[in-house]
């Protein structure tokens, strides 16, 4: 035992170092609420994942209000009630919001910034006017222009732009910018005088507490303006909104799984041994694994994610089976054999390590960040709580622990339990296995709908919709993405592309669209609309000259086109400047957004208008993970059946011939969980395949001890308790508001419950001749 106590010792220096990472985390704790985190992001081409996460870094901080009354006037006074109240709040919500400029002052700063290259910025209307257009009706226009008593209006004198080119140009690009707002920054729709109002998050999204501070805030400030406006419709859209609602659902879960758990895992251990020391230890040995695999999760990946924390939780519910198993072992066997118990228990203890660790490592194949946080931080609780057992339970059990009479009633339920000990018997069950399976395998229908994840508040995601719609806002999830080898080639190829678009557009079959070449030509094109301009100005003013008698010269402008560098660095890029990418791999890349994709086929319809051009290439980030997550659906069932193989070896060395009572419970209830996720009409998705590994490897366990053992009374009692307590985990897991989670829970609520149900039907008898000769005699 020297040997023991020396290993007893190391992992007692290694809890205290723990301890002391859990001082510092928790100073400063390092959570991430990203849901989007789960998701493989570097999956496929490296430009596609690079422009998917710029354009979600650049909207991760802004959070719109729209208020909508009936009256221009009620319209002001709630966006100055509102805006009064953002200012003005204290607490936890003093300063998390940053009002953003007012589209006035960002217009008079473009406007300036841009005015010298006017000549070279032309619509496409403008553009077929001028080449089309005879230059006498021309002059007539601006000579009325010039005269009449309503003036068109102007950003510049008559003379530097006599055919009013400047000021339709500002129209068409502040109109698809979504910024279309009136003298007063009003919008008009829907039969409502709007009020847009855009702020930032001083911190980042995803830097959430689980507090519903954000929220809080703007309904704050929502009552704040219905009283300054009855009759007010208010409108809420943005990234925080949505990780502040992740952050506290996932805060709210963390609680309610872990602790209830914990109550439910020590309610069990109370009941079974009606002693604290086991109730004590038990709860050690939890408390050691998660702390444990927080520290070394955190250690490899710098930070842990919420969803890891929730999935953690629940491994209270599986953790505990090696201190149950010990002290249901114990019980009735003196102190001073405790050494021996620990010796016979060992090989079994291992053995459910074992399989319950390659189940949870499975889930760290898929390429999805956060799965692989839950299968390590899995991975190293299970090891931490099953070397809290071995190696400190026999220093700290030293007394005696009784049989209870719940414990005596229990153990004794196995006696009580059938057995299928003949033909008979088993072609009963399978015929029953039969009638349950097949009509609900034929139901299942696998969904992969990476939209079927979502798991933020309905009210938020209508509210989302409609916010977009007003707006024209561009979905951040499907845009065109164009590449070359310079900036002047994307720009080039990027108004090819916005060509096809404007025909499409047109006739009404799709909405608007976002693109930098809008707002910054390509070098060629600003060359000939520059000339193009020059041209027929020339012949306008000359025209002019001769009506009025006045020599009319053409105003002054820049000698060289617009460069991407000067158009980024300028005021005038703001609405446009997260569409460029700048240098990808060897060349450089831009991405064009799209408008309503309400219309059933609209993502055909863009996707078809991408082919054949040079570096253009349409994505559907939520198609393209959508398909990843049904290829890794059917990759883990692939692997699922590998690692039930592996499993049966692996068994079959100790177990010999009598390995099949081992793993067929857990066989049958996954089979049967899948047809009764048939029956409910639940679809198979990715996460229940994740989940059936689990089981795997949990179910495992109960036949390992009810073999190992022979079936008597003290391993069925820690079945038992360890059964329950981990069926109540997944079984709150299954409560979750997070599809994945629920996901995860349900299979696991009908898995666990199954293979409790049908492991004793597979143990062996107490006398079975083939087990004579058991390594655990």
């Amino acid at each position: 035992m020297r040997g023991w106590r020396w290993l007893a010792l190391a992992w007692l220096l290694v809890l205290v170092a723990v301890a002391w990472h859990h001082v510092r985390f928790w100073q400063a704790p390092r959570i991430d609420s990203d849901i989007l985190a789960l998701l493989p992001m570097d999956a496929g081409d490296p430009a596609v994942a690079d422009a998917t996460r710029r354009i979600a870094g650049n909207s991760a901080r802004d959070v719109v209000v729209m208020l909508g009354a009936v009256d221009a006037e009620a319209a002001l006074r709630a966006r100055d009630a509102f805006e009064a109240a953002v200012r003005a709040s204290t607490g936890d919500g003093a300063g998390l919001l940053v009002a953003e400029r007012s589209p006035e002052d960002w217009f008079a700063q473009a406007r300036a910034a841009l005015a010298p290259y006017r000549d070279r910025l032309l619509t496409e209307a403008q553009r077929r006017q001028l080449e089309h257009t005879p230059a006498d009706a021309l002059a007539e226009s601006a000579l009325a222009a010039l005269y009449g008593p309503m003036g068109a209006p102007r950003l510049t004198e008559w003379r530097d732009d006599p055919l009013g080119l400047w000021p339709h140009w500002w129209q068409a690009q502040v109109a698809a910018s979504g910024m279309a707002l009136d003298a007063d920054g009003l919008l008009q729709a829907d039969g409502r005088h709007w009020a847009v109002l855009r702020f930032a998050l001083r911190d980042s999204a995803f830097k959430l507490d689980g507090q519903r501070r954000v929220q809080d805030l703007l309904d704050a400030a929502s009552d704040a303006a219905s009283t300054a406006a009855p009759g007010l419709r208010v409108l809420k859209a943005g990234v925080p909104l949505h990780a502040e609602s992740a952050a506290v659902q996932a805060s709210r879960e963390v609680n309610t799984i872990g602790w209830g758990s914990l109550a439910a895992v020590l309610l069990l251990v109370w009941l079974a041994f009606r002693s604290f020391r086991p109730l004590l230890l038990v709860a050690l040995s939890l408390l050691v694994g998660c702390a444990v695999a927080l520290t070394v999760t955190v250690l490899v990946f710098g930070k842990i994610h919420l969803l890891t924390l929730i999935f953690g939780a629940s491994l209270v519910g599986v953790a505990e089976d090696y201190g149950i198993h010990w002290f249901a072992s114990r019980q009735g066997v003196a102190a001073a054999r405790r050494w021996s118990l620990l010796r016979q228990l060992l090989p079994g203890l291992w053995l459910a390590l074992l399989t319950s660790a390659l189940a949870y490592l499975a889930l760290g194949l898929a390429p999805f960040p956060g799965l692989r946080q839950m299968a390590l931080f899995s991975v190293v609780g299970l090891s931490a709580a099953f070397l809290t057992v071995i190696f400190l339970f026999p220093w700290l059990d030293g007394g005696q622990v009784r049989t209870t009479g719940f414990s005596r009633w229990l153990g004794g339920t196995l006696a009580r339990w059938p057995r299928l000990a003949t033909r008979r018997g088993g072609i009963a069950l399978a015929i029953v296995v039969l009638l349950v399976a097949v009509p609900g395998l034929m139901r299942v229908q696998g969904n992969d709908d990476l939209r079927s994840l979502q798991s933020s508040p309905a009210e938020l995601i209508a509210q989302q919709r409609e916010v977009g719609r007003l707006l024209g806002m561009p979905s951040p999830a499907q845009f065109f993405l164009v590449q070359g080898r310079d900036a002047e080639q994307v720009l080039q190829r990027e108004e090819r592309l916005v060509a096809r678009l404007r025909d499409i557009e047109a006739d009404g079959s799709v909405g608007g669209h976002r693109a930098l070449s809008d707002w910054l030509p390509s070098q060629r094109r600003q060359d000939e609309d520059a000339a193009l301009t020059s041209r027929v100005e020339r012949l306008v003013l000359a025209r002019l000259s001769t009506v009025t008698g006045e020599t009319l010269g053409r105003g002054e402008f820049a000698a060289s086109a617009l460069d991407i560098d000067a158009f980024l660095a300028s005021p005038a890029s703001l609405p446009v400047r997260s569409l460029w990418l700048g240098k990808v791999g060897q060349g450089m890349a831009s991405v064009v957004m799209v408008n309503d994709l309400s219309r059933p086929d609209a993502l055909a319809v863009f996707a078809a208008h991408a082919k054949g051009l040079d570096g253009v290439r349409w994505v559907d980030r939520t198609a393209d993970i959508s398909r990843l997550l049904a290829y890794y659906r059917h990759m883990m069932s692939w692997l699922l059946l590998a690692g039930v193989a592996v499993v049966f070896v692996v068994l079959a060395i100790r177990y010999r011939t009598q390995a099949w009572r081992v793993i067929m419970p857990t066989l049958l209830a996954g089979l049967l969980t899948v047809a009764l996720l048939g029956w409910l009409g639940q679809p198979l998705q990715l996460f229940n395949v994740l989940a059936l590994m689990l089981l795997l490897g949990m179910g495992i366990d109960y036949g390992i001890f009810l073999v190992e053992h022979r079936g008597d009374a003290s391993a069925w009692l820690a079945v038992c308790v360890g059964a329950a307590s981990t069926w109540l985990s997944f079984g709150l897991l299954g409560l979750s508001a997070t599809p994945a989670l629920r996901a995860f829970g349900l299979t696991l609520l009908f898995g666990i419950g199954l293979v409790w149900l049908l492991s004793p039907l597979f143990r062996p008898a107490p006398d079975d001749s083939s087990l004579q000769g058991h390594p655990s005699e």
